[in-house]
């Protein structure tokens, strides 16, 4: 009976232990995760990537649906640091 009674306490214990294990360690890669992310080498903003996707087509003869798709392709490119 007593034994029966300390494994049931332990057992007790030991789920404490862990729970309050793993919220430290979910409030700690809250800490790290929160905030701005790294910024990529050579990324640029939305603007910027725009304007200088503009700059690079200006002149060309294209149809409408053509220069857009190259647009969104040029300034997902140049937004990701692939320029």
């Amino acid at each position: 009976m007593i034994k029966m009674f300390s494994t049931i306490a332990m057992a007790g214990l030991m789920a404490a232990a862990l729970s309050g294990a793993s919220q430290a360690q979910e409030k700690t890669l809250r800490k790290i995760t929160s905030g701005q992310p790294a910024a990529v080498q050579g990324a640029m903003t939305q603007a910027q990537a725009r304007k200088a996707c503009q700059a690079e087509m200006r002149g060309t003869r294209e149809s409408k649906k053509s220069l857009n798709l190259k647009m969104r392709q040029c300034i997902n490119q140049k937004m990701q640091g692939n320029s």
